[in-house]
């Protein structure tokens, strides 16, 4: 069979992956069990690697055993946040966005002027509840359409992503910070802040969406809760857009990216998961990955003889539109 018509097997099948995640997620809901997360993902590696040759599976599996390694090291690191002895940080991060508010609890002020009461659903909570849980679907789909059409920007990407992982998991364990609702909530005794509400998922259930955020609920049930400094939610919105955005050129496309991180961080004040102060560590984390990863890349490639870079490497550096071929088609 020819590789043109093994390509156009290839992408039908992505295709129909693509409608089966869409399906599952508002039947059964977000996938974040880890389970869920490997398996779907180890299911993409295959289908996206159905015709090409043996050197491409081994090197499939090779970049699947990456992904799986920081998956699994992620999750775990969270699990133990606690569980070390490290004092858990209740009034040094309130403090935090107390200096940066002038003296105000700017989570306590955003619930006290915006939240409606129970069972009052406003549109910025459709809105918010929206941006909150993208943070489950927008970084792994950016990890498998990029592996898709270019693995040179694939790896890129992941030695950025494992990178900020990494210290955010470390700080998880030596920083275990109370989250708003927690510094608020007369259960743990802290008297931090004022009693708060967690109404992450009202939006989507407003809309009909209960299945697409039931896991999520009963999921943090078990999850760490003072893995909060910094916010994941935080630095996986920015590092997706800064990661994009050399290549969107139109100004007004910049804007509109920017403003998910700001969403993201604005949400997570609303819905008190995270202080402004877990935004601000996550986003200095994302800019450190992509410093420290910068300086190494060129270093590397100054030391190195000019190799040819794939065709969508020169298009997507280029603003180009038109013929994309990945080197890894040119496998087939």
């Amino acid at each position: 069979m020819s590789a043109a018509r093994w390509r156009q097997i290839r992408y039908g099948l992505v295709a129909l992956y693509g409608i089966g995640y869409v399906w599952w997620f508002f039947s059964r809901g977000i996938i974040i069990n880890h389970v869920l997360v490997l398996s779907s993902m180890a299911l993409f590696f295959v289908i996206a690697s159905v015709g090409r040759p043996p050197g491409h599976w081994l090197r499939s599996l090779g970049d699947f055993a990456l992904f799986a390694a920081m998956w699994l090291a992620y999750a775990e690191s969270r699990g133990i946040a606690d569980q070390l002895g490290f004092p858990i940080q209740v009034e040094s991060v309130r403090n935090i966005d107390r200096f940066v508010f002038v003296g105000n609890d700017a989570v306590v002020i955003l619930q006290e002027r915006f939240l409606a009461p129970a069972g009052v659903v406003r549109w910025y909570d459709v809105v918010g509840s929206m941006v909150y849980y993208s943070h489950f679907i927008v970084p792994p789909v950016t990890i498998a359409v990029l592996w898709l059409v270019s693995r040179t920007q694939w790896v890129r990407y992941m030695r950025r992503f494992a990178t900020m992982l990494f210290i955010g998991c470390v700080l998880f364990v030596v920083v275990p910070t109370a989250p708003p609702w927690m510094a608020g909530d007369p259960d743990y005794g802290y008297g931090a802040l004022a009693p708060l509400r967690r109404p992450t998922g009202n939006g989507w259930r407003h809309i009909g969406l209960d299945a697409a955020v039931q896991a999520w609920d009963t999921g943090r049930d078990w999850a760490n809760p003072v893995a909060a400094m910094p916010s994941l939610h935080s630095a996986f919105s920015l590092f997706v857009v800064v990661f994009l955005f050399r290549w969107v050129v139109d100004w007004r496309w910049r804007i509109v990216m920017l403003a998910y991180p700001a969403a993201m961080a604005l949400s997570l004040m609303y819905f008190a998961e995270h202080y402004f102060a877990d935004a601000i560590a996550g986003w200095m984390i994302v800019g450190f990955s992509f410093w420290i990863w910068r300086i190494i890349e060129e270093r590397t490639d100054a030391s190195e003889e000019p190799a040819v870079r794939s065709a969508v490497d020169v298009e997507l550096d280029t603003g180009g539109e038109a013929g994309l071929v990945t080197a890894q088609e040119r496998d087939d």
